[in-house]
């Protein structure tokens, strides 16, 4: 068992009946706590290696480890050729290594082993091995895992959290291989995921290349970002300024500091002449005002959730909030919250009854609303089915399904949790909700361009496809780019997508605007139909007879045939076949960099390989150069209240790469 959080704790009491745990008489005890069991699995991971033991020996350890003559016989001789041409002599790394042995840490507990995983790479460069195809696990990584299976013949390997790293190991990037290095060190053993509910996406890889059965676990409960104390009294300034502009006109420069200090003018920049000009002030007030409750009101994560544990009264009314919003009064919600959740919908149905007689006047959506928000409470509190199927799993019985997604974009469809989470079908995508989403936000997106460039329309816009948010938004940011091209989908009599068409010109609300397609390295392996109807559409916008001023795609196309560029419809880009990552984040974390064009330079290396029906990886410089040049735009959607664009590594990497190459940026 392996384990990189700890709700494990809540696992062992009571439960030997299953076997889990089973106390030989020299056993250790179970730990008093859960933090007990943190602090030992600590002390054990960093015995031998950041702290020696006092009183001990090394020959005296009850430590786990593994000989570089055992790691020999387990590898084989091709495999452990792999790993040396990669690393030197199998002791030579240094990483977690003494003498010939490697060190493992880890605690047992009766029949169960708890270990944290092994770092990926080496200092400096952590993360290399998940990008380059032709590495290999370090050989104590390589030692963690033979060691379950051969040396501790483990019945079940239980990761906790997202993610690991072992899924994302070199190899076949769709099925394993047998020289796929998840394949080689997972074997054939069950292997059982805790998974937040909320990402699908990544779920995948993890079942598609690690033989994940996935356990998803519910997320944080919801808390109201609100203000701090500069920020709370910029906005008591402004509510007395908006009281009597005229009698208050003395509190400009103070407002004016206070968003300097606070650097808020970053975000909400003030017109030049907000200081000689009053209704330019005052419309910048409001707008201000605006910004500040926005800021107030964001959602955010509050806490952690702890495995099988249903939410509290407290954390109840937290998902409310964020779920139902204003819809309901909040004195209605805090009614809710208290209510003991239902067992079944017709308990469910009781007290949506007993509440609308004691809160009268609801209107219809206002009674479903309620009706919804009681669900919730229901679903949550079966949170414990979390354990439950953790168990069945390890019983080898069978775990449910059920659709993996966010609770306030999806509904109560995704709950309860404890479920192996799946996708959606890629031949249903972008779903007609998506597309109306996806069509106002590329409009939008052209209107502040234009807005901000005297009427003018973008020649290029750059357009992240990232496997998490499309498949959570069934497919918003695919719609970006398909009203953008202007193009719809064309569905068969099963709805399944069969190709997306252009639109006439006269139907569009603008010329077609070029996209270059940034492809998340999840995205090009779980949505290969997608990506060759994608590349069938920039084609047929390229050949389509138009005039080139409405058509910047045709336009930029023929400029790059004439230079005699291959494939100057080539428009969707990603990482290498079988790897992920762009390494800019990389970079700025190791601080291993001079200058943005050095970042921008790592991006576009990482980037110029082009994807299709013809092309399957093939490098695309001159045309990805070109493209990067026309860029105007930078566009990245993200469906999420817990994270922003600098978030997330991968992320601010490929965005702000990307953004770099923008004339001006």
């Amino acid at each position: 068992m392996t384990a990189r959080h700890s709700p494990l704790f809540s696992l062992s009491p009571g439960q030997s009946g299953l076997g889990i745990y089973t106390t030989p008489r020299d056993a250790a005890p179970l730990p008093a706590s859960g933090e007990e069991l943190i602090r030992q699995v600590k002390d054990a991971d960093d015995a031998w290696v950041a702290r020696i033991p006092e009183g001990q020996s090394f020959e005296d350890t009850g430590s786990v480890t593994v000989t570089a003559d055992t790691l020999r016989q387990w590898l084989g001789p091709l495999h452990t050729a792999r790993i040396e041409r990669q690393w030197g002599p199998l002791t030579a790394t240094g990483i977690r290594t003494l003498g010939d042995r490697f060190l493992l840490g880890g605690v047992r507990l009766g029949k169960v082993w708890i270990g944290v995983q092994p770092p990926l790479g080496v200092a400096g460069d952590p993360m290399r091995l998940m990008y380059e195809r032709d590495l290999t696990p370090h050989p104590q990584y390589a030692a963690f895992y033979g060691w379950l299976q051969h040396g501790f013949k483990a019945d079940a390997v239980l990761h906790f959290g997202m993610h690991g790293t072992v899924e994302w190991l070199p190899g076949s990037p769709l099925g394993n291989t047998g020289t796929s290095w998840p394949d080689l060190l997972l074997g054939h053993l069950p292997h059982l995921y805790v998974y937040a509910a909320n990402n699908p996406s990544e779920s995948m890889l993890a079942k598609r290349r690690g033989y994940g059965v996935i356990v998803s676990h519910n997320v944080p409960p919801y808390g109201r970002a609100g203000l701090y104390r500069e920020l709370i009294a910029l906005r008591e300034l402004i509510a007395e300024y908006r009281e009597d502009p005229e009698r208050n006109e003395a509190l400009r420069e103070g407002i004016l500091k206070q968003v300097s200090d606070s650097s808020l003018d970053a975000d909400c920049p003030a017109p030049g002449n907000v200081r000689t000009d009053q209704g330019a002030f005052h419309t910048w007030v409001v707008r201000l005002s605006g910004y500040l409750q926005l800021l107030e009101s964001r959602l955010f994560s509050s806490g952690l959730h702890t495995l099988g544990l249903p939410p509290d009264q407290e954390q109840r009314l937290g998902y409310l909030r964020a779920y139902v919003g204003d819809a309901l009064e909040p004195e209605l919600l805090e009614a809710i919250s208290r209510l003991t959740p239902a067992a079944d919908q017709p308990m469910v149905r009781a007290q949506a009854a007993e509440l609308e007689h004691l809160h009268p006047g609801l209107s219809a959506e206002q009674s479903q609303r309620l009706l919804d928000a009681l669900t919730v409470c229901q679903l949550l509190e079966r949170s414990t089915e979390e354990i439950d199927h953790l168990l069945d799993g390890l019983g080898g019985a069978y775990i449910p399904p059920a659709p993996g997604g966010d609770l306030l974009r999806d509904g109560p469809g995704v709950l309860p949790t404890g479920r192996n989470i799946h996708a959606l079908d890629p031949y249903r995508m972008p779903s007609p909700g998506a597309m109306v989403r996806g069509r106002a936000i590329a409009l939008r997106i052209l209107e502040k361009h234009r807005s901000e460039n005297g009427g003018a329309w973008p020649e290029t816009v750059a357009v992240m496809l990232w496997g998490l948010d499309a498949i959570k938004t069934r497919g918003e940011s695919l719609a970006i780019l398909l009203e953008l091209v202007g193009a719809e989908p064309v569905k068969e009599g099963t709805g399944r997508i069969v190709r997306y068409d252009l639109k006439p010109l006269e139907a569009l609300d603008h010329p077609r605007i070029d996209v270059l397609v940034n492809l998340s390295g999840i995205f090009r392996d779980s949505f290969v139909n997608i990506i060759e109807l994608l590349d069938d559409l920039f084609r047929r916008a390229a050949s389509a007879d138009e005039p080139e001023e409405r058509n910047a795609i045709r336009r930029h196309a023929r400029a790059l045939q004439a230079q005699g560029i291959d494939n100057p419809t080539a428009r969707l880009f990603s990482n290498p076949a079988g790897d992920f990552g762009s390494l800019v984040n990389d970079r700025v974390t190791d601080a291993n960099w001079e200058n943005g064009e050095e970042l921008a330079s790592t991006w576009q290396d990482r980037n110029v390989f082009s994807y299709g029906r013809a092309d399957k990886g093939q490098a695309r410089p001159q045309v990805l150069a070109a493209l990067l040049r026309s860029t105007e735009r930078v566009v990245q959607q993200i469906d999420s209240v817990e994270y922003g664009l600098t978030d997330i590594q991968e992320y601010y990497a490929n965005t702000g790469g990307r953004h770099l190459h923008v004339p001006g940026h």
